[in-house]
């Protein structure tokens, strides 16, 4: 089954609420460079925070902070240049 979704606030909050509760996804997105990658990862994440916090909240730039399981390390995705996601055996679409 594919979504493909227009609105950024509907693709944003559908996105959200089906990786919630850290299920695993992957992940389609540009990166900062103008390079695609396709990341297999997971949110809420616990194990190796230490409890500093950050600077800065990414959800108010428009970031999404992920927990690689290929390269187990944190990572962020920038949720406008979003491409796909697939969560539970359904394919998103952002255009």
């Amino acid at each position: 089954m594919t979504w493909i979704l227009t609105k950024k606030k509907t693709r944003v909050e559908t996105f959200l609420d089906a990786t919630e509760g850290g299920k695993i996804f992957s992940a389609t997105f540009e990166k900062k460079d103008g390079t695609i990658r396709t990341i297999n990862c997971r949110r809420d994440v616990k194990k190796g925070v230490k409890g500093v916090g950050m600077s800065f909240d990414p959800m108010s730039k428009g970031l999404l902070v992920v927990y690689d399981m290929h390269r187990k390390g944190f990572r962020m995705i920038n949720l406008d240049k979003l491409i796909e996601a697939k969560v539970n055996g359904k394919t998103i679409k952002f255009l």
